[in-house]
C-alpha cells in the first residue's frame, strides 16, 4: 500500500511536469524490452505460447523487481527522537520518495492533455501539421484523414487515454501498490506494442490483448462512471439527464473492437453530444469499427476544452479516492 503523502506528490510532479522528456522513463525500458523479445520470438512456430510466455514473464518480471527495490529503499529510513514521549519514530523517506517518482512516471493525465491541445493547435495551422501531431498519439493511419477525423482521433484517444494512463493506474496502485501500478504499465505497453490483430501480431500479441483486456475490465467502466459523476459538476444541464446519459454509455460502450475502450469514448461522446468510431486504417489493413453515438456533427475547439474538463474532473475524483483509500489502508502500509 501506498503512503498518501507519495501518492499526492506524485500527482502534483506530473500536474506540474508531464512525461519527463530528458529523463529515462520506465515505459521506454519496458518497450526495449518487447521489442527484442519480440524479434527474438516472434517467428517459427508456436508463436501463440511463445508470446504469452514472453508476456507474463515481463509482468512478473517489473513486479518482482519493483516490489524489490522497494524493500531495499525501506532499509534506509530517518530516525527521529521524540524527548517528550521517549520514542524513536523511523520513518522510510527513501521509501515514500521512491513511490513518488514511480506515481510521477507512471501516471499521464498531464503529457495526454498537452498532446490533444496540440492537435487541435496544429489543425488550426494546417491539415498536414494535425495530420502529424495526431499521429504522436494514435495507432492508426492518418495520412489521409479529414481535419473532422483528425479532431475525433484526438477525442478518442483522450478519453481512452484517460482510462488507460490515469484511472487503471491508480486503480492498480491502490490494490498492489507501486509494484502493481508498474506491472500494470507493462500490461499495457505489451498491448501497445503487440496486441494488434494484424498478421504480425495476430499469434504472438493475442495474450498481451487479452492480459490488458482484464486488466483494464474494471477501470475502463469506473472511467466512464466517474467522467458521468463529474458532468454535474461541470455543466449543470447534465443533473437532469444523468438516467439519460448512463442509458447512452450502457448502449454505445459495446461498440467498440475492445471490450473495454468503447465505455470511456461512449461517456464523451454522449457528454459532448457527437459521434466516435468508424472504419479506420491501421498498419496498412482497414478495420471496420462500429459507431459511438449518431450526431455526426461537426467538432470544435469547444469540445475539446470541455473534454479536457472532464477529463481533469474524473482524474481529481479518481485521485481523492486513491487518497482516501491509502488513508484507511495506512496502518498495513512498509
Amino acid at each position: 500500500m501506498i503512503n498518501p503523502v507519495s501518492l499526492l506528490l506524485g500527482w502534483v510532479l506530473d500536474l506540474i511536469f508531464g512525461d519527463p522528456q530528458r529523463l529515462p522513463h520506465p515505459v521506454v525500458w519496458f518497450g526495449r524490452m518487447i521489442a527484442v523479445g519480440e524479434r527474438l520470438l516472434n517467428k517459427g512456430s508456436h508463436r501463440k505460447a511463445k508470446g504469452a510466455l514472453m508476456a507474463i514473464a515481463l509482468i512478473l518480471l517489473v513486479f518482482c523487481l519493483a516490489w524489490m527495490l522497494r524493500r531495499v529503499f525501506g532499509l534506509f529510513a530517518l530516525f527521529i527522537y521524540d524527548g517528550s514521549h521517549q520514542q524513536v519514530y523511523q520513518i522510510p523517506v527513501f521509501l515514500y520518495l521512491l513511490d513518488a517518482v514511480i506515481v510521477f512516471y507512471c501516471l499521464a493525465g498531464t503529457t495526454l492533455i498537452r498532446e490533444v491541445r496540440a492537435v487541435f493547435l496544429a489543425l488550426d495551422r494546417s491539415l498536414e501539421e494535425g495530420r502529424r501531431q495526431v499521429a504522436r498519439i494514435v495507432g492508426r493511419d492518418t495520412s489521409q484523414l479529414t481535419a473532422q477525423e483528425v479532431r475525433t482521433a484526438a477525442l478518442e484517444t483522450l478519453a481512452e487515454n484517460l482510462s488507460d494512463g490515469v484511472i487503471a493506474p491508480l486503480f492498480w496502485l491502490a490494490l498492489l501498490g507501486t509494484p502493481g501500478m508498474l506491472a500494470y504499465k507493462m500490461v499495457n505497453t505489451l498491448d501497445s506494442m503487440i496486441g494488434y490483430k494484424t498478421e504480425r501480431y495476430r499469434d504472438f500479441g493475442c495474450w498481451a490483448a487479452h492480459i490488458d483486456d482484464v486488466a483494464n475490465y474494471i477501470p475502463a467502466r469506473l472511467t466512464a462512471l466517474l467522467m458521468v459523476v463529474g458532468a454535474p459538476f461541470l455543466f449543470p444541464q447534465w443533473r437532469e439527464r444523468l438516467r439519460g446519459l448512463f442509458r447512452f454509455v450502457r448502449r454505445y460502450g459495446r461498440n467498440h473492437a475492445s471490450p473495454n475502450s468503447g465505455y470511456p469514448e461512449a461517456a464523451l461522446a454522449g457528454i459532448l453530444d457527437c459521434r466516435f468510431g468508424g472504419p479506420h486504417y491501421y498498419f496498412g489493413e482497414l478495420f471496420d469499427k462500429p459507431y459511438i453515438g449518431e450526431n455526426d456533427r461537426p467538432l470544435t475547439t469547444a469540445d475539446m476544452q470541455k473534454a479536457i474538463r472532464i477529463n481533469r474532473t474524473a482524474e481529481v475524483i479518481m485521485v481523492t479516492l486513491t487518497f482516501l483509500f491509502s488513508l484507511l489502508a495506512s496502518r498495513f502500509y512498509f
